[in-house]
């Protein structure tokens, strides 16, 4: 079966999650991915376990490591040293893409920015993944998803309710959802080299990705100059969007903005038929001006049954949406995402088989595929330098200039 992307090469120099799982989607249709490590410290997602130590469950490999650099080839050189940027430099001009998520300043210091690299390779695709943006005062702090794509775009303020404390983001929340946009802006870029032959330079940032994902309250402060309202659980304005606690203590969340569409069939659904002619409930306007009385009556119809219970009674109705507030490993015997291909098996050369979060992007005649493991630490440094030119006499000095191991 063909793969998309094959005959793509990408020489990368990132670490951690953003900027790793987008070269790892690419590489799941068949790009060629050189994923290019400090030779002493390595990429800092192979210390995974240590950095979320006593969040994340301990398994018997790094399958965070695994999940991101699969289908990749791994090297490790100091770019740091002259050495060591020759061999970028080498890479880069027989290649399609260079990524990275160095910081602004560093691609200065390497001399790795587009204006040096793509006179090497007038073809070529530089794609950067940095925290705050390349431009500014802050262009070269760093950044995290945490930090850059959670908080400082807005999404704790408006999660967050007055008697709480801001919630944190999930490990890798805002790296997965950037990962995909800078994934895409990639793509895009080599589409449109392919239509005019030219190459480009893609900025890609953490913060700006979080702006847009925040972009309906963003927009609202935009054009009215006043921060949404905070949005509490006993105050929505439409009842019919808002999470309701089970009898065995579930949540489930009803998501219907259609609310006057659907409001007879969900309180059939619900079997209380007698809410629908209330006065007080029987428009968008009465609903909302009675909403704190109208969740309050909620709360007791879905406190009345298991999450297992009204999963059966809400299933056959047509409600628009709803789900259950799932766990992470309820998600993973979810049979909607079983059905759908959401995770792949992989028979991996140490570990035995195993299953692995599979691409988000389904295309139906070159699908994604897992061909190999993330590669083992320098994995492959000697067989991409002779694919480069390099002979073994040049490896054995880089090796004992300690440029490479």
């Amino acid at each position: 079966m063909t793969s998309g992307l094959e005959g793509i090469k990408i020489v990368e120099i990132a670490q951690h999650l953003a900027a790793p799982a987008a070269s790892g989607i690419l590489a799941d249709f068949g790009a060629q991915v050189i994923h290019v490590e400090h030779p002493v410290h390595g990429d800092g997602n192979r210390g995974y376990f240590a950095m979320n130590k006593g969040r994340s469950p301990v398994g018997p490999f790094n399958y965070v490591w695994e999940m991101i650099n699969r289908n990749k080839r791994g090297m490790a050189v100091d770019i740091r040293s002259e050495d060591g940027q020759e061999i970028i430099r080498r890479l880069v001009a027989q290649s399609d893409v260079f990524l990275s998520n160095l910081r602004p300043y560093e691609l200065e210091k390497y001399h790795f920015t587009y204006a040096c690299l793509s006179q090497l390779n007038p073809r070529l695709v530089c794609a950067n993944l940095n925290g705050l943006g390349q431009r500014g005062p802050e262009r070269d702090a760093p950044g995290y998803d945490g930090p850059s794509y959670w908080a400082r775009a807005g999404a704790p303020a408006m999660m967050s309710q007055s008697v709480r404390e801001p919630p944190a983001s999930p490990p890798g929340f805002g790296d997965n959802a950037v990962a995909q946009c800078f994934a895409g802006a990639i793509a895009l870029a080599l589409l449109v080299r392919e239509r005019t032959g030219i190459g480009q330079e893609v900025d890609v940032s953490l913060f700006n990705s979080g702006i847009y994902a925040q972009a309906m309250d963003t927009q609202a402060a935009l054009t009215t100059g006043r921060n949404p309202t905070e949005s509490r659980r006993t105050e929505r304005t439409n009842p019919l969007g808002n999470y309701y606690r089970t009898r065995d203590d579930r949540w489930i969340l009803i998501g219907i903005p259609q609310a006057v569409r659907y409001w007879p069939t969900f309180c059939r659904a619900i079997e209380r038929e007698d809410l629908e002619h209330d006065p007080r409930f029987d428009s968008m306007e009465t609903r909302a001006a009675h909403c704190a009385a109208l969740i309050a009556i909620l709360d007791d119809v879905f406190a009345a049954k298991t999450l297992d219970e009204w999963t059966q009674r809400l299933r056959p109705f047509d409600l628009a949406a709803w789900a259950p507030v799932q766990t992470p490993l309820e998600v993973t015997q979810d049979a909607q995402a079983i059905a759908n291909e959401y995770f792949a098996d992989f028979d991996h050369p140490t570990h035995g088989k195993i299953k692995l979060v599979a691409s988000p992007i389904k295309l139906r005649k070159t699908p994604a595929t897992i061909r190999t493991p993330a590669p083992e630490f320098g994995q492959h440094t000697e067989e991409i330098l002779l694919e480069a030119g390099y002979n073994w006499e040049d490896i054995v000095a880089l090796k004992d200039a300690q440029v490479i191991a």
